[in-house]
């Protein structure tokens, strides 16, 4: 199978670069500095064993390719907020021997949430969500980097809404050849619910900077426990911490890559490269729909669901909020009680 990587950031560039080192071959999507570093220099990942430098097909749409193979997999792995704008121009692309890559190619969600593979299956007949469990980070143009090691990351995938197939245990054979695990699960929605609740705390990261006191862990866990609670209510199954913990272990141990100093997560990253949008509609603000539809107050989300968007829109700093003004509006605000 050949991977196209539509949107070769921290998470698609990461997954691209393991994929092509291990032999598969591999086509990366990406636009502006990023798209010209990747054609003039290749695709340079830096990961624990050192940087490797990987010559690969690049292209920033599917014109550059004209019809598509049929034992093309799409990745998408740009952010959510930019997932329609990229099903719409990927959809209608012909692939050879007749019809579209909507109606015959599989499509691989590996981004954050739970929206995209939705917005997918409007368009798209064959989608396979993933829960992405890999710490990474766009450095700069032409440059990503993942710090886990022995594994580079646990990505859980099946189809979508459920199920699994030939097609997704040839996928995670293949990242498992990468330095991933990939199991194949027919509910890997539960498994993206329970890293939705985590990835709750991206906002509030982004906003005022890395959760590492008691009173901004308290914080997190009175946001993460809105979320919870959101989820109980729809009657939305998510897997536990502990069945989370036991799966990952220390597989996925970060250790110091060199020339890559450690930054925040996807949305700290966003603010971080001044790009103008943030996926807070699509974590804080999936709660934040959840709550409203099944009558459950979410204050503390729809508050860091507005800053996110505050910080983007106007491109202020990453983690230049003080927490104390942060701890300000979220008792205003309201919400759960402190949790663990």
């Amino acid at each position: 199978m050949r991977y196209i990587i539509i949107g070769a950031g921290a998470v698609g560039g990461v997954v691209g670069g393991r994929l092509a080192g291990s032999g598969h071959e591999v086509v990366l999507v990406a636009r502006g500095a990023h798209f010209e570093s990747l054609r003039d220099h290749g695709l340079r990942l830096r990961v624990p064993e050192g940087e490797l430098t990987h010559r690969l097909p690049v292209v920033d749409g599917p014109a550059a390719l004209g019809e598509l193979r049929p034992d093309d997999v799409l990745v998408l792995a740009v952010k959510t907020q930019d997932s329609t704008a990229a099903l719409q121009t990927w959809g209608p692309v012909p692939v050879t021997g007749g019809g579209t890559a909507a109606e015959r190619l599989p499509l691989v969600c590996a981004q954050n949430g739970v929206e995209s593979q939705r917005l997918a299956l409007r368009l798209f007949r064959r989608v396979y969500g993933v829960c992405v469990w890999l710490p990474s980070t766009y450095v700069e143009p032409g440059v990503v980097s993942a710090a886990g090691r022995p594994l580079t990351g646990i990505l859980h995938l099946g189809r979508h809404p459920h199920g699994t197939d030939e097609t997704a245990r040839l996928i995670a054979a293949d990242l498992e050849k990468s330095h991933f695990e990939a199991p194949v699960v027919a509910d890997v929605a539960r498994w993206q619910y329970a890293k939705l609740l985590g990835n709750l705390g991206n906002s509030l990261e982004a906003v005022t900077g890395p959760i590492d006191s008691a009173e901004a862990a308290a914080l997190f866990g009175r946001v993460r426990a809105e979320g919870a609670a959101v989820l109980d209510a729809a009657g939305i199954a998510y897997a536990s911490a502990e069945e989370q913990q036991a799966v990952r272990g220390d597989k996925v141990t970060l250790v110091p890559v060199d020339g890559t100093p450690r930054g925040g997560g996807s949305s700290w990253q966003s603010l971080t490269r001044g790009t103008g949008t943030i996926e807070a509609d699509y974590l804080n603000g999936e709660i934040v729909l959840l709550g409203r539809l099944h009558g459950v107050p979410t204050p503390l989300n729809e508050l860091l669901q507005s800053l996110a968007n505050t910080f983007a829109r106007e491109r202020r700093a990453a983690g230049s909020m003080p927490l104390g003004e942060l701890l300000r509006l979220a008792d205003e605000a309201g919400g759960p009680a402190d949790a663990a």
